[in-house]
């Protein structure tokens, strides 16, 4: 059987942490490779660490065919999905497939509108599309995915609050690489990496190589600088008309209160005239 791994396939989800790939390696060795390894036509999708230590070990392994795959876009949004629903995976990482899929599936509905034709880029890796993927005629296609047009539709794909992914996005848009694999391999929290974020990039890197207590420390320093400082004492002058305003602010208040009172006394007699009458 020929597979093929495709580098961008391969790196589309985050690879697992060394301890992760040891300890799926030991469970294969024990127990052989228990699930099938996902393919479209012969480029491998989903198994690309069963498969290598399949290869390393000379162990066998099963091969299933997704007949559903029509684009490279059903590939992603497949792999998106799969990985979502797994329990392992790091919010942050979680947040990332979520905004992932909103991307794919706005450019998806943006050409359905304007009935464009599918780009060449559906084509899996500028290669023509796999030529024999098993299905049969008539294989029912995967259904349009539903649009993620709010933060509330993606933080509940992802399984997040929406404050989280409001945090994501800005890491995303403004950490430097340093930060982000810092947040990514879970040195820190998302909520410090996106307030060291906001700091100029060679602060965000020195802050990283400098390790989880400097970067903490950052984040302190970002949000207390955010917080309305306290006011200064005032000069006398300046106390003077403060006063002056509060007197003035008492009076209207004062003069408010009377106002309300007399239409408050009209009411009522409007409403003693009215209930007399109807007695009558």
């Amino acid at each position: 059987m020929n597979i093929v791994v495709n580098e961008e396939l391969k790196a589309y989800i985050d690879p697992l942490t060394p301890e992760e790939y040891e300890a799926l390696e030991r469970s294969i060795l024990a127990e052989g490779c228990r699930d099938a390894l996902v393919l479209w036509g012969d480029v491998l999708v989903d198994g690309h660490n069963r498969y290598g230590i399949c290869q390393k070990h000379g162990l066998p392994f099963q091969t299933v065919q997704n007949t559903r795959f029509k684009s490279i876009d059903d590939v992603h949004l497949w792999m998106i999905d799969q990985h979502l629903g797994r329990r392992s995976i790091s919010d942050f990482l979680r947040g990332v497939l979520a905004l992932r899929k909103k991307d794919i599936v706005d450019q998806q509905r943006a050409r359905m509108a304007s009935a464009a034709p599918a780009p060449a880029g559906d084509a899996p890796f500028d290669v023509d599309p796999p030529a024999d993927t098993g299905a049969e005629e008539g294989a029912v296609p995967l259904p349009p995915p539903a649009p993620l047009n709010s933060r509330e539709a993606i933080a509940r794909a992802a399984r997040l609050s929406s404050s989280q992914v409001v945090m994501i996005e800005k890491i995303q848009k403004q950490a430097a690489p340093e930060l982000v694999a810092a947040v990514k391999s879970g040195v820190i929290s998302i909520n410090t990496a996106a307030a060291v974020a906001t700091l100029p990039a060679e602060e965000q890197v020195s802050a990283a190589n400098a390790g989880k207590d400097e970067l903490k420390q950052a984040a302190k320093r970002v949000r207390e600088s955010k917080k309305k400082p306290r006011e200064e004492p005032a000069e006398t002058a300046a106390g003077d008309d403060e006063s002056s305003s509060d007197a003035d602010t008492v009076q209207l208040l004062k003069e408010r209160v009377l106002q309300l009172t007399a239409e408050n006394d009209a009411l009522r007699k409007q409403v003693a005239e009215l209930q007399a009458r109807l007695g009558h």
